[in-house]
């Protein structure tokens, strides 16, 4: 089943065509990787999956919401974080959790025993109480993630959240991911990391506002003619002709 569906989702700024026509699907519970140099339109196209952004013209649906009706909907039935860390550092551990869960419409009786689950697989339920600006880097991003998955989404949308962190702390979140995944909540991911890339279950990679390439990354490995990931990037991040946005 999917939870993603685009058919030439398009974004113009003007005369300026950020998402160029782009269409793909996104299945329950998958792992996808959604790649693409600065200037890509990977942000752009992003931002109207989340109901962010209009668009221009094109079809699109998140969790069976369409991304032109229905945009409030669509934030009500997704996760998001973003690279930049965007709890409230001075409240606690368990009061930022308090508070998105009600922006999420967690229901009152719910909120603690799920907050003390959430915080027992992370190993902070000793730090419930502590706030949240005394944590390193790492711990950040990992609350960040339960956070943003705090509602069991049926999608999470990650903007580069590993973006800073060291390499152990970047693996312990992609349990983190693997562990959402295995309950079944898609997981839509972009990242500079290459080898992060290798731990999705397919790869979109876009190039001046299209969809380049799109496969498992064994399969791009492979039609590339490619040992990495990295490798496929820059084959095709050395096409583009234009700039950042």
């Amino acid at each position: 089943m999917n939870v993603i569906e685009t058919e030439l989702l398009t974004k113009k700024f003007g005369s300026f065509t950020a998402v160029d026509r782009i269409s793909f699907s996104v299945g329950e519970g998958e792992i996808f990787g959604f790649l693409g140099a600065n200037g890509a339109g990977k942000t752009t196209a992003m931002r109207m999956l989340c109901g962010l952004s209009r668009p221009t013209s094109g079809k699109g649906t998140v969790a069976g919401f369409d991304v032109r009706r229905q945009p409030e909907k669509i934030k009500r039935a997704i996760g998001y974080m973003s690279q930049k860390f965007s709890l409230y550092e001075d409240l606690t551990v368990a009061e930022n959790i308090r508070l998105y869960a009600g922006i999420y419409g967690v229901r009152d009786a719910e909120i603690a025993p799920r907050t003390d689950s959430a915080l027992s697989a992370l190993g902070l339920l000793a730090e419930k109480d502590t706030p949240v600006k005394s944590f390193p880097a790492g711990w950040k991003q990992k609350l960040a993630f339960a956070v943003a998955t705090f509602h069991e989404p049926r999608i999470v949308f990650l903007d580069e959240p590993t973006g800073g962190v060291d390499p152990s702390a970047r693996r312990q979140f992609w349990e983190l991911i693997y562990a959402a995944a295995g309950r079944g909540i898609t997981v839509f991911v972009t990242t500079h990391y290459m080898d992060e890339a290798e731990y999705c279950d397919r790869v979109s990679i876009m190039v001046d506002g299209r969809i380049a390439a799109l496969d498992s990354p064994a399969a791009l490995r492979k039609a590339f003619g490619c040992d990495s990931m990295d490798s496929v990037f820059h084959r095709l991040a050395r096409e583009a002709v234009r700039g950042a946005d």
